[in-house]
């Protein structure tokens, strides 16, 4: 499989995916929904046979690349936002599955978060934030002192549990924005801090219905984070 297979393959499906979320079919959104976010997420988590985009980046990772320097993401769109548009590879599997686990869970499912004091003391990190707002500095830290083995566990569980939290959705809340005070409990769990790099995510997220959550973060984030480290380092290349 190459990049661009992988690329064309989701992007494709992304497509149906958006159109589907336009119409009434909740089965057909489900399906669609189930089969993008495994496509972004290593294949253990869906129980998909073929690697997937995600597995060829977290097997780097864990190959002791952790802290390998790669770009932020894909895009320049945000971040103008962001403490630093370089990051150690582990900030980009931190970032995008700290950011499911809050919109996943305390937005679309409005129940508590996987994170808690146990898994941060297992993955080693100084921040229960997303880390937008880390410096270039701060960020080098923060990746040397990740255990990736407790994060990749992390991973496993916050996917595991979206897909569940898919399953229950009916259409009205596919279709339905949440109350600002869900909203700010990302605030008062510590999932955002106050500085303005790392605080814009809660306007971001409070516009969006859930089916646009599902698109970003819980699905089209991740290609936001992987092609920047897919491209830049000699994985599949």
């Amino acid at each position: 499989m190459t990049k661009e297979q992988l690329y064309s393959s989701f992007e494709s499906r992304y497509e149906e995916l958006k159109l589907a979320l336009t119409k009434n079919d909740l089965d057909r959104i489900k399906e669609l929904t189930l089969d993008v976010h495994a496509m972004v997420h290593p294949a253990e988590i869906s129980g998909r046979q073929d690697k997937t985009i995600a597995d060829y980046v977290l097997d780097y990772m864990m190959d002791d690349h952790q802290n390998a320097p790669v770009p932020r993401q894909k895009w320049d769109t945000d971040l103008h936002y962001a403490g630093t548009g370089t990051v150690p590879m582990c900030w980009q599997f931190w970032h995008t599955y700290r950011i499911e686990d809050l919109v996943g869970n305390i937005l679309m499912a409005h129940q508590e978060q996987i994170f808690d004091p146990e898994w941060q003391r297992k993955i080693g990190a100084s921040i229960t934030d997303t880390g937008n707002a880390l410096e270039y500095e701060q960020a080098v830290a923060f990746g040397k002192s990740i255990h990736v083995d407790a994060l990749r566990e992390y991973m496993i569980a916050v996917g595991k549990n979206t897909r569940k939290i898919i399953e229950r959705l009916t259409l009205e809340e596919i279709r339905s924005m949440v109350p600002e005070e869900w909203v700010m409990e990302i605030l008062e769990v510590g999932g955002v801090t106050t500085d303005l790099r790392s605080v814009w995510l809660l306007v971001f997220w409070g516009r969006l219905t859930r089916g646009g959550m599902i698109l970003t973060p819980i699905t089209d984030h991740h290609m936001m984070h992987l092609p920047a480290c897919l491209d830049h380092l000699p994985i599949l290349s």
